[in-house]
């Protein structure tokens, strides 16, 4: 009795100083290329932020742009974001930068540093055609002004960092004339112009400043991206293709049942798969755990009790919804249930996935049981090596002839032995099964190597 109190005051203590224990203000870093991996990273950073509780985060920057595609993806995560969200700027918020920065709730400046420029160009840096950069600009337009109206900015301002032919006027004040995009320098931004700061709320020497002045209390928390967030970018990136291979794998094991290589080819595959997805923070372990019940029902469908349908049904239902479940981005207070847009992501990898793996196999079907290694892989692991040593047997291979009809004697996986008048031989198909005691055509003699066809 008296252990039970113990740990019951021990218990009441813990959750007492976790209750009292000071906020963090989460500091994220964006530096570098805007891209997918920093959009991976500022995800997961923010939903460490919302699991500690945090008093504020503050992204600190310096980058000159990158993919305005990831940029937007990175706006909708900051809106998500139930906490006070600020931008550092130190030195530089160039192009999709500005966005990014646009998406918090007050901007900080270092003394020397910039924000703006966000005109489209090419990967290579080139200019775009005139067409084409009307059209970005057009488009991401929106996402400028829409992130400025949402965090108290000037929606103008947004806008010409993006639009050179977008002029800007604050209480009858020229700011900007078209014919360029718009940049402004830290004493530019925080120019107070009718009565508020033109876009940045002030200068700040460092982030203890900026923490300082906005009064924000508990320790400083620095979240750095690790190299397995960066391993997890390309991972989630070519998500297709290991479920491809993961699908393809899969196939070929179920097809030649005791080769092995294919299934733990596929098995990497999706271990690849499921840890990439883990990393980059859209799923927990119950997911793969899911998919590994799934596939132990399939497994147990095939050799345990075969014919039931019924575990096979629910265990290839569980291994799909797990590798649905895997790809959709849910955020903290996210309904329970994937809406429609939280599903497209998933439904179109898994369906990219699909479309490959079948034309893949059909193509395998085809030109793959013609091939050497596949008949050493298959005949090496399904019959014994050399010769068959059946009873029946009163000749070789040699007698037979193509278009000569015999009797498949065991299932023929896509191996196995046949019946030609008294001749009992090794036998191969050209990918397909065939049932015992099914008739069966020669259709090709390669030295030892009888291949057959169903009739």
């Amino acid at each position: 009795m008296k252990s039970l109190f113990v740990i019951f005051f021990m218990g009441l203590f813990t959750i007492f100083s976790r209750a009292t224990e000071p906020q963090a203000v989460v500091v994220i870093p964006i530096k570098g290329e805007i891209s997918s991996a920093q959009f991976f990273f500022l995800r997961r950073s923010l939903k460490n932020a919302e699991m500690l509780h945090a008093n504020a985060v503050i992204i600190e920057m310096d980058t000159y742009g990158g993919l305005l595609k990831a940029a937007v993806d990175m706006q909708d995560a900051l809106q998500k974001c139930s906490i006070p969200t600020f931008t550092y700027i130190n030195t530089n918020a160039g192009s999709a930068g500005a966005l990014v920065a646009l998406s918090t709730k007050k901007i900080y400046m270092a003394p020397v540093s910039a924000i703006g420029a966000a005109a489209p160009v090419s990967s290579g840096g080139e200019d775009l055609s005139a067409t084409l950069s009307d059209k970005l600009v057009s488009y991401f337009s929106g996402y400028f002004r829409s992130a400025a109206e949402k965090n108290g900015y000037s929606s103008d301002i947004a806008e010409a960092f993006i639009n050179k032919e977008k002029e800007v006027k604050i209480g009858g004040e020229l700011i900007h004339a078209k014919g360029s995009v718009l940049t402004l320098s830290s004493q530019e931004a925080t120019k107070i112009i009718g009565g508020k700061p033109l876009l940045a709320s002030g200068i700040a020497t460092s982030l203890t400043e900026l923490v300082i002045r906005e009064k924000l209390s508990g320790p400083i928390h620095l979240i750095e991206p690790t190299g397995f967030e960066k391993m997890a970018f390309w991972i989630t990136e070519l998500a297709p293709f290991f479920l491809m291979i993961g699908i393809i794998g899969a196939y070929l094991e179920f097809k030649l049942q005791g080769t092995l290589v294919p299934g733990i080819i596929a098995a990497l595959a999706f271990m690849i798969f499921f840890a990439g997805h883990y990393i980059a923070g859209l799923s927990g372990l119950e997911v793969p755990a899911l998919f590994l019940i799934g596939l132990l029902l399939v497994i147990s469908e095939l050799t345990l009790h075969p014919g039931t349908l019924i575990p096979g049904v629910v265990g290839v239902m569980l291994m799909l919804g797990a590798l649905l479940w895997a790809m959709i981005d849910h955020y903290p207070g996210d309904p329970w249930l994937p809406t429609i847009q939280m599903l497209g992501r998933p439904f179109r990898n898994l369906g990219i996935a699909a479309a490959l793996g079948t034309w893949v196999i059909l193509l395998l079907a085809r030109f793959l049981p013609h091939t050497t290694l596949y008949h050493r892989m298959v005949l090496g692991t399904t019959n014994p090596p050399g010769p068959s040593f059946s009873k029946n047997s009163v000749g070789s291979p040699t007698h037979l002839k193509v278009g000569e009809i015999g009797m498949a004697q065991s299932i023929l996986r896509p191996s196995g032995h046949a019946l030609f008048g008294t001749l009992h031989v090794d036998v191969i198909t050209q990918g397909e099964f065939i049932e015992p005691h099914s008739k069966i055509r020669i259709v090709a003699l390669e030295g030892a190597r009888v291949v057959v066809e169903l009739i």
